[in-house]
């Protein structure tokens, strides 16, 4: 069997009274786990809570941008290489480059086009008729190639040498989000991108109750004789001790940056993407309702491991709810579980080979301290993680 390099992080986090994932009728999400009621955050809230909290941790240049705004977005960049030419001008050459590099049809939304001939007003910006993910890398190199042909846009893009340099471009040097929440092109098949990390939803660790909090405004400006409220309603709250999972194929990743495609332009280091994932992952928060309730934890516990077979969440360590003892909280017993069960799964199916480390805070995780390396801070960990990914890619090559 070919050894595999699979980054698995697990975490623990206490969130107060919150409403971080909201379903149709605007109360808390939630599954049912174990025969009893959950709280849920689903992995798409928190994917875009770890994608957006990268800007605190790349440059701009690292990072795509996911729109269908996209020829608006190409069209800034054609004008900035090409001052002289107009926004009308810039948003044609934008929709016939994408439309070329990405075989998606790139026009004016219909029924804005028609509110805006019924009003008299100029046709709308055109748009893709779905979200395209895009890195910075590509929209630079797609603007020159606009500016190349801008004397004749149709009749350049007819080259075939032309359109092969362009569908080229949108499928190479993809940014590290791309590389690792994948890309889906329904016209173009071969440009989508394989996501090399996996997201569960979160879930609390035990039986979880929606609550409601009925709220009043009161209207500043009233008179004494007009007391009451100005507005009155509700707003749904869970509260829950999370379990939440995230698996990265390191291997996949490294393709998905160009590892070792194009020796003039070297890809951005897998190490580099592991660490931002990592830390973006840790620390980022979904902001549902976050106004309403300042509910900013971090986790209590974080457990990292590197594998070499597969991914495995240790979810099934709470099938069981966990229950509050007498003195109430979830914290520890969820660490004792998992302290527990984690050694009785390696020992039943064989222990990885690969490293371990624990980054954990206050006596209630003290029991997972056996499973690992003890990391002194998230700095500390990040490094550690990113610099031995670096080391056994270099050793296989």
């Amino acid at each position: 069997m070919t050894a595999r390099l699979i980054l698995d992080v697990h975490a623990l986090q206490n969130v107060p009274p919150s409403n971080l994932n909201r379903d149709d009728n605007g109360a808390p999400k939630t599954a049912l786990y174990g025969g009893v009621i959950r709280a849920r955050v689903s992995s798409q809230a928190w994917k875009r809570a770890t994608r957006r909290y990268f800007s605190q941790l790349l440059e701009p240049g690292e990072l795509g941008v996911r729109t269908k705004r996209v020829a608006e977005l190409l069209a800034e960049r054609i004008t900035v290489l090409r001052p002289d030419v107009d926004a009308p001008k810039a948003l044609e050459l934008a929709a016939e480059v994408l439309q070329t590099a990405t075989g998606s049809k790139i026009e004016p939304p219909k029924r804005k086009a028609d509110a805006a001939k019924k009003n008299g007003e100029p046709a709308p910006a055109p748009e893709s008729s779905y979200l395209m993910f895009l890195s910075s890398r590509q929209l630079d190199l797609l603007a020159a190639l606009a500016v190349s042909g801008a004397d004749d846009i149709k009749a350049y893009l007819k080259d075939k040498d032309t359109k092969a340099r362009a569908k080229k471009i949108a499928d190479s040097r993809h940014s590290v989000d791309i590389a690792l929440f994948g890309r889906m092109v329904a016209d173009s098949t071969d440009l989508g991108v394989d996501a090399a990390a996996q997201v569960a939803h979160a879930l609390s660790v035990h039986r979880a109750e929606t609550e409601s909090d009925y709220f009043t405004a009161v209207d500043d400006r009233n008179l004494d004789s007009e007391p009451g409220a100005g507005m009155i309603g509700t707003v749904d709250f869970n509260s829950a001790t999370l379990y939440r999972y995230a698996a990265v194929d390191v291997d996949l990743l490294a393709r998905n940056l160009g590892q070792g495609l194009n020796k003039d332009e070297p890809a951005t280091p897998v190490c580099r993407a592991v660490e931002a994932f990592l830390d973006g992952f840790v620390s980022s928060l979904p902001t549902g309702k976050i106004n309403t309730f300042g509910n900013h934890t971090l986790p209590d516990a974080v457990v990292v491991k590197l594998r070499t077979t597969r991914p495995v969440s240790f979810v099934s360590a709470f099938e069981k709810p966990v229950t509050a003892d007498e003195f109430g909280g979830h914290m520890e017993a969820a660490c004792a579980r998992l302290a527990d069960y984690v050694p009785e799964l390696e020992r039943a199916y064989g222990e990885d080979n690969g490293a371990t480390w624990v980054l954990r805070i206050g006596p209630a995780t003290a029991k997972l301290a056996s499973l690992g390396t003890e990391a002194p801070s998230l700095s500390a960990l990040v490094s550690a993680v990113g610099q031995t990914v670096a080391d056994r890619l270099e050793q296989h090559g």
